[in-house]
């Protein structure tokens, strides 16, 4: 049908077609459809008789790359029943727990694709919270874990490091990967696209190289290189992390079971046997204070040590964006100016990069403690780690140039006055409507740090868009929301 359904598997019918009477088919029906492999799931969608035959079937472009075949071929139709695991989704709405095999039951229906959008939608919200324990999250990793390929390297140590978000900017795996792996550590980065953010790390890689890879791709480059910056989606080692990502994301609820989930069964699965965990804390981030920060970490290294893999930490400011830009193409740009030594680079997103890079070094034995930042930043200024980037992205298909958008618009300060607070959250939601991640060039430029001195009519930030109208939307959005950038007195 050339319908765009966003992984959505489906499956559109005509309500008088003869099927649809004979099986009492209606919208949201959950079916079976088949060719000669095994069937593929799908949720049905009512459809006015101009637009099919009466014995036709249409497909969604997900469905359709699923079930392959061409148009006119003969498929089987069936319904399905609500798949059995769901019961205790509602169990765990009432209060109840999700024990290992029921954990274990759900991660495969979802695999399988029985979950629909609202059903994973349902799971999603009675876990939302604080709603899951230690011992649920362990079995929800495992179960994770078990259902996917784990990936295997050959050597002892393999590191991995991750930022749990909530941070426009922020893009510091870039800057650590090539500085690890050009110290000799083994570092297969594997990442999410955005899921309430701008941008992900791996929609920040793409404007420089390609990341999808397959497993054998990664282990091509990772054995050639020591570390890959890929899309957690195309290598698939928890393929159930990315239906719940895509559920997730719309929906904007938080949980901590699920977060601990999603993160250590992608770096368990592959391979990683030593994760860095940088925690922003700030009043806009995720985290709002040390003490949430510290709670998380205590579930991280709890389901870290029942899965076997250890996991470390690092409280990081929070209160602001990191770098200047917050978009994909635009984080780039501040990524290449950092790793190029470039004057003018961004200075705390350089700072931050290196001081995680060193815990990675000292968590993986390559400096003694007190002393990975050091090496971090010797290899930075050598030059190394721009080499090691460079030979990382030709090795994922060759590097590329970052896209610039169509149309800009600097914010001014309306006053004068220091940069008193910032808005992470409003701040990245304004580089959402602008385009970003969607539109990679789209986002925003940002020019008013904490504590900076502007004047007025000194821009604040920049809006970058590929259309008129979404730069029409971002700035009725910045000038309805002046909290944005509060600026005080000098």
């Amino acid at each position: 049908m050339g319908i765009d359904t966003c992984e959505q598997l489906v499956v559109y019918l005509r309500g008088d077609s003869p099927l649809s009477r004979a099986e009492g088919f209606e919208a949201q029906s959950r079916v079976a459809l088949w060719r000669d492999g095994a069937p593929v799931l799908g949720t049905v969608h009512m459809v006015h008789p101009g637009l099919l035959a009466i014995d036709e079937i249409g497909l969604s472009e997900p469905a359709w790359r699923a079930l392959g075949g061409a148009d006119g071929a003969l498929v089987h139709i069936a319904r399905t029943p609500q798949a059995n695991s769901f019961s205790t989704v509602r169990e765990k709405i009432d209060g109840g727990a999700i024990g290992t095999g029921a954990a274990r039951a759900i991660v495969g229906d979802i695999v399988a694709g029985a979950y629909t959008d609202i059903e994973m939608a349902a799971l999603i919200t009675a876990c939302a919270g604080e709603r899951m324990d230690v011992d649920e999250t362990v079995a929800l990793t495992r179960a994770m874990v078990d259902v996917g390929a784990r990936l295997a390297w050959g050597t002892g140590t393999v590191v991995d490091k991750h930022c749990i978000g909530g941070l426009p900017g922020n893009r510091t795996s870039l800057l650590v990967v090539p500085i690890v792996a050009a110290c000799g550590l083994t570092i297969p980065k594997t990442s999410s696209r955005a899921i309430s953010s701008p941008a992900g790390t791996a929609d920040t890689m793409e404007t420089l190289a390609p990341v999808d890879l397959d497993p054998a791709a990664m282990r091509r480059v990772v054995g050639r290189e020591g570390g890959c910056i890929a899309w957690g989606g195309a290598v698939s080692p928890s393929p159930a992390d990315e239906p719940l990502i895509r559920v997730e994301r719309p929906l904007g609820l938080a949980s901590a079971g699920l977060l601990v989930a999603s993160v250590l069964s992608k770096k368990i699965a592959a391979g990683a046997t030593h994760v860095l965990i940088d925690f922003p804390v700030g009043p806009s981030a995720k985290l709002r204070s040390e003490q949430a920060a510290g709670a998380m970490l205590e579930r991280f290294r709890g389901v870290g040590r029942e899965l076997g893999i250890a996991v470390h930490a690092v409280v990081t400011d929070g209160r602001q964006p990191v770098g200047r830009g917050i978009g994909p193409a635009l984080e780039a740009f501040d990524v290449l100016a950092v790793l190029r030594n470039a004057p003018g680079a961004p200075a705390d997103l350089r700072e931050r990069g290196l001081l995680l890079a060193g815990a990675v070094l000292e968590m993986g034995g390559k400096a003694a403690p007190g002393q990975g930042l050091a090496l971090a930043r010797a290899t930075l200024a050598s030059g190394a780690a721009w080499r090691k980037f460079e030979a990382i992205c030709d090795a994922q298909g060759g590097m590329r140039e970052p896209p610039r958008a169509a149309f800009t618009h600097a914010v001014e300060a309306l006053r004068g006055g220091r940069v008193a607070a910032i808005d992470n959250r409003a701040l990245a939601q304004l580089a959402k409507l602008a385009g970003a991640p969607r539109a990679a060039a789209a986002g925003i430029l940002f020019q008013a740090p904490l504590g900076a001195n502007v004047g007025v009519g000194q821009p604040l930030f920049t809006i970058h868009a590929n259309s008129q109208g979404e730069l029409a939307c971002a700035l009725a959005f910045a000038r309805a929301h002046q909290q944005l950038v509060t600026i005080g007195d000098f």
